[in-house]
């Protein structure tokens, strides 16, 4: 898959950055070589693997999930947002 000018004006969109004209080439070429690498991946056989392969010797640590009931930590990420409502991020609607 090739990043175009109309895909990259949609990414733009929803991910509500704007992108500088001198850059857009340039990160049109990035993002089709990183789509070029993911799809190799597609090209492995992974039949032969377990769903719980793991790497690691006994497989994934897991720890407790604890919740730590802090309202400033989502205060400060909605603060960053462009838009904001009732502790929610609002997004541009993507299905027409």
């Amino acid at each position: 898959m090739t990043i175009d000018n109309k895909v990259l004006e949609n990414l733009e969109k929803l991910s509500m950055i704007k992108i500088d004209e001198d850059k857009k080439d340039e990160l049109s070429k990035q993002l089709t070589e990183i789509l070029e690498f993911v799809e190799n991946l597609n090209e492995l056989d992974t039949s032969n693997l377990d769903a719980y392969f793991s790497t690691l010797l006994g497989g994934t640590p897991l720890r407790e999930d604890i919740p730590q009931p802090n309202p400033q930590i989502a205060k400060d990420i909605l603060s960053h947002a462009p838009h904001t409502e009732d502790d929610f991020f609002i997004v541009p609607k993507i299905i027409e």
